[in-house]
């Protein structure tokens, strides 16, 4: 049996918020708000084996690979919501890669990497309310309460 390998594969590229599982990429600014890079912060390139961004919770990792001098990342962000991993401003197409979502193309831009929050339904419920004392027949109304002082009433016939 002889294993065929590809070596060209198409990974179409956006430059549009798209998610890849754990991860959301979104332009910076959209987000300029609520995420910003500081002047301190400490750049580095991408190597084309990529950049470590975020290992699920399956041990496979969501790579950012980039070819040589395309590519810069930081993780020194400040986010409000707290879930910004970095940002990555690329002068040229950079991918995503992970192992069981395959591959996802960027296009040229800044970005920001961010973990994906899950959304928590809350349903409301009406409050309970007390039955009204005409929803309560007349003998059950005083149940509960402290019994007054007992009194006999003796009636001859």
């Amino acid at each position: 049996m002889q294993t065929e390998i590809l070596l060209d594969l198409s990974i179409p590229i956006s430059g549009e918020l798209q998610a890849q599982g754990d991860l959301i990429v979104v332009p910076l600014n959209e987000l300029s708000d609520q995420v910003r890079v500081p002047a301190t912060a400490k750049w580095r390139e991408v190597p084309p084996e990529g950049v470590e961004l975020l290992r699920g919770a399956g041990g496979n990792t969501h790579a950012l690979v980039a070819d040589l001098g395309s590519c810069l990342y930081t993780a020194d962000v400040e986010d409000v919501a707290g879930l910004a991993i970095g940002v990555f401003e690329a002068l040229a197409p950079v991918y995503l890669l992970h192992r069981e979502h395959g591959g996802t193309g960027v296009a040229a831009g800044t970005y920001v990497v961010r973990r994906q929050r899950e959304h928590v339904l809350v349903v409301r419920r009406p409050p309970l309310t007390r039955p009204r004392y005409r929803d309560v027949p007349r003998g059950l109304r005083d149940v509960g309460r402290p019994a007054a002082t007992p009194s006999v009433r003796l009636v001859a016939d």
